[in-house]
């Protein structure tokens, strides 16, 4: 099995308009989130190709055997529209091939998935995610809802374990505060070994011969805040749930 990960999201551009009585003026930046696990799991042995939002509607496989190319797909804050809009068909109406099926089928056929949350993910802000309503909600442990599904905690709010895991066997002692998550319903199959105000945090299934697991508070700030990215654990939580999802 291959150690490369396919890391799609994590990214944005800011546009902002600054007025100072009769003037005005704009600045822009761009920034991304996906530093904290892309180095967790690099020292882990994963060989991790990071594809921010602004390039993912192009260059994210749209064939099975590209994707099976990888060992495992993340999905961390992009929208469901990134891969199903692409410029050849939102521009052109051309047809083009499902990604999200594309995600399902290489679930299905020995690959794995794990979508972490954040403003876009699972049905995300203004419920602009959507991810509830694509072939990807067929492989995932947690049922998505279709209205905004944030849940705001500014006071701070901590996990809790309620069973021993595989891939969390080496997390021990209390977890750092979250400041949010995604609120999801746990499926049947589902293996929920964290809560999170007894909403599933990190969540695990088989589907087909692939697994696919979700984490629905965020991997980098604001909702995972220093206290997480700089957890003493936090390198072991991302390797452990990789190593699972790969069956290494």
């Amino acid at each position: 099995m291959t150690n490369k990960v396919l890391l799609a999201g994590e990214s944005w551009m800011s546009y902002t308009t600054h007025v100072k009585g009769f003037d005005s003026f704009y600045t822009s930046k761009y920034e991304t989130g996906e530093k904290w696990i892309k180095k967790a799991l690099e020292n882990g042995g994963y060989e991790v190709n990071f594809l921010p939002n602004h390039l993912a509607g192009e260059y994210f496989p749209f064939k099975l055997s590209e994707l099976k190319e990888y060992s495992c797909v993340i999905l961390s804050d992009i929208g469901s529209n990134t891969l199903l809009l692409s410029s050849s068909t939102f521009e052109k109406s051309l047809p083009m091939p499902n990604r999200c099926d594309v995600i399902k089928n290489y679930v299905l056929e020995g690959g794995s998935l794990l979508m972490i949350g954040g403003y876009m993910t699972f049905s995300g802000v203004d419920a602009k995610g959507k991810w509830g309503m694509t072939p990807v909600q067929d492989v995932l442990p947690v049922k998505i809802i279709n209205t905004d599904d944030r849940k705001e905690h500014p006071e701070g709010i901590k996990p809790v374990t309620k069973h021993e895991h595989e891939a969390l066997q080496n997390i021990k002692g209390e977890w750092p505060h979250f400041l949010g998550y995604n609120f999801t319903i746990p499926l049947e199959d589902a293996d929920i070994p964290v809560t999170i105000d007894s909403d599933p945090l990190i969540a695990f299934c088989e589907k087909g011969k692939g697994r696919t697991a979700v984490f629905t508070s965020d991997c980098a700030p604001h909702w995972g805040p220093p206290e997480f990215v700089e957890w003493e654990y936090y390198n072991v939580l991302w390797n452990g749930i990789m190593d699972w999802l790969t069956k290494k």
